[in-house]
């Protein structure tokens, strides 16, 4: 048998043949179920090992799995509007009790995306810190929003303005409705929606939890929605589970549930009933210990994410037992 002379793995090899993909990996002493290949730039089917010949000349790429690098799964990342996010978890930067405490809290949250709320600058006191002077825009996606804007108008000035000053051409749109619960005006909000997309930015519209209006958000361009669990600022809680269930359900971009989490188990919750993200402020600012709090959120939106691709049981009415009943004693 003529030897091959073949590049493997970058490497020039030698090999008695032609053979098979199959009988290289035999005598490599590797498992073929436990490894891809790729010949001469394309990956070869498993069921082709047996007959995909390696000639002189090829080039042939063998790669398995390692563990290295930051432990997460780049197969359950976060991607919206083709940009990937390691963290399902997305944290604001409002009410805390000083600018480092949010610092610590970032970086114990484990979130890669921060929103911004857009404001004039204090003329009068110039000697002020800028936020910016705590986060870190390389580790830190920026996310601007509109918080405090009650028209379309306003909120597209805000979100022009932003990205004019440097931030992003994303926004976190919101156009709220009604001063004392905070509600969207979901018309208006819509509305600028479309403008914002026509002049090329990713938006990301928070709104209330209503299908109807997620799906025209959708159709006017929206990169997410984001229904809230409840009113901005009040820990309530998803109060309406079904909704964010559907509006996942029939949603064709990432859902993110913005507003009303108070506690680990709410994030929990809002990744096992589907939701892509969860994005929260106060939750995490106003917690006795914001640092501890951020770390439980982190692990409540990991929790809840496993949780709902493991599949939950069936809820029953009545029990029944772990244990099998047959050969015990006593029957």
């Amino acid at each position: 048998m003529a030897t091959v002379k073949i590049t493997l793995n970058g490497d020039p090899f030698e090999v008695a043949g032609p053979l098979t993909v199959s009988a290289l990996l035999a005598h490599l002493d590797i498992d073929s179920r436990r490894v891809a290949i790729e010949h001469n730039m394309v990956v070869v089917k498993r069921g082709n090992y047996d007959t995909v010949e390696v000639r002189d000349g090829d080039e042939v790429e063998i790669v398995n799995f390692v563990g290295g690098g930051q432990q997460t799964d780049a197969m359950d990342n976060l991607i919206i509007a083709g940009k990937t996010f390691q963290s399902r978890l997305i944290v604001g930067t409002g009410k805390y009790a000083t600018p480092e405490i949010m610092r610590q809290a970032h970086e114990a949250s484990g979130a890669d995306m921060v929103t911004v709320a857009v404001r004039r600058v204090n003329i009068s006191d110039r000697s002020q810190a800028s936020l910016l002077d705590y986060i870190d825009p390389v580790k830190f996606f920026l996310l601007p929003n509109t918080a405090g804007c009650y028209s379309a108008d306003e909120a597209v000035r805000t979100a022009r303005l932003g990205r004019e000053a440097g931030l992003s051409n994303w926004v976190k749109l919101e156009v709220i409705g009604d001063e004392r619960t905070l509600f969207p005006d979901n018309e208006q909000l819509v509305a600028a929606t479309k403008v914002l997309v026509k002049e090329g930015f990713v938006v990301l519209p928070y709104t209330s939890d209503d299908l109807v209006t997620c799906r025209k958000l959708e159709d006017a361009g929206a990169a997410a929605v984001m229904p809230l669990g409840a009113p901005i600022g009040s820990g309530l809680g998803i109060q309406n589970v079904n909704n964010i269930r559907i509006i996942r359900e029939f949603s064709r971009v990432p859902v993110i549930v913005d507003a009303g989490v108070g506690t680990a188990s709410d994030a929990a919750l809002a990744m096992e009933l589907g939701a892509d993200g969860v994005l929260m402020n106060t939750a995490i600012a106003g917690a006795r210990d914001a640092v501890a709090m951020a770390e439980a959120m982190r692990l409540g939106v990991r929790a809840g994410r496993l949780a709902f691709g493991a599949g939950r049981i069936p809820r029953k009415m009545y029990a029944t037992a772990s244990s099998p009943v047959d050969g015990l004693v006593g029957r």
